[in-house]
């Protein structure tokens, strides 16, 4: 039973997780954090335990998500390198700092960066000319549409710093903030930056889970139960990705967040 719930758990955070570039983690974790209050087969997952988890499954979401989006070449490889400059050790950083963080408090903590995260994508985005670019500015091509876009250098690696800390301390992947960032701050398309971030997430879950092996903080008797649920759904969110528009991926990531920190910080008040 506990390994079909598993399962399915996988499967979910990993589809959702792609769908929208966050790379599952911010399903997966919430999930294993409300299991674990009322179930004791889930009594194992302690803030750390469910990081080390969800950082290891999440290897296995972007892999196989990042594979599906760059045979339709969809990922931004040059600005997703340049991001990763401040998301590494970040990750580092943050899977240290993820020892020292209580069961009550990382939900509560959690739900809020979640709501936070949502409020982000009620920003409206400003249109710039392409004269009026500055920074690193990329040009990409994308179903018979030209994009162009820029960002600087010292905010694309603030904000990856910032990103990478996240994910190695809560174990989201550093999707769920840098998707609405390249969004709305440097003017990606929406399917590029979900792309490019699935990418991002790969590398990051493997510097993070590096970590968090050599702090003892991996269960492995429960991890192999999810794997298997967390390839399929990358793959499946991938291809349900191509096939909608942006503003509709756009709505669905709104809709998940909302209701994933109501439930996280309703947890941790109670």
């Amino acid at each position: 039973m506990v390994f079909a719930v598993s399962l399915v758990i996988g499967l979910l955070a990993a589809a959702l997780g792609s769908l929208v570039g966050l790379g599952g983690g911010i399903i997966l974790v919430p999930l294993l954090l409300i299991l674990s209050s009322f179930w004791d087969a889930f009594s194992w997952a302690t803030p750390q335990a469910i990081v080390g988890v969800s950082v290891i499954v999440m290897i296995f979401t972007a892999l196989s998500s990042t594979l599906t989006y760059m045979r339709s070449g969809r990922v931004d490889y040059k600005s997703g390198f340049i991001f990763m400059a401040g998301g590494v050790p970040g990750a580092i950083l943050g899977s240290y700092l993820n020892r020292f963080v209580s069961g009550d408090g990382f939900s509560l903590y959690f739900g809020i960066l979640v709501l936070l995260v949502f409020f982000m994508f009620f920003v409206k985005r400003k249109e710039r000319e392409v004269k009026n670019l500055k920074g690193i500015i990329v040009t990409k091509e994308l179903d018979g549409m030209t994009y162009t876009y820029s960002f600087r250098f010292i905010a694309a690696f603030a904000l990856s710093l910032f990103v990478g800390l996240l994910s190695g301390m809560f174990g989201i992947g550093g999707g769920s903030f840098m998707v609405p960032a390249m969004i709305l701050l440097f003017g990606f398309p929406a399917h590029i930056a979900v792309s490019t971030s699935m990418f991002m997430v790969f590398f990051l879950s493997v510097v993070s889970t590096v970590m968090h092996i050599s702090l003892g903080h991996v269960e492995w008797n429960y991890v192999w139960a999810f794997i298997p649920g967390a390839i399929i759904g990358g793959i499946l969110g991938a291809k349900v990705n191509q096939m909608l528009k942006g503003n509709t991926v756009v709505w669905i990531l709104r809709i998940m967040l909302v209701l994933v920190a109501v439930r996280l910080i309703w947890d941790g008040l109670s």
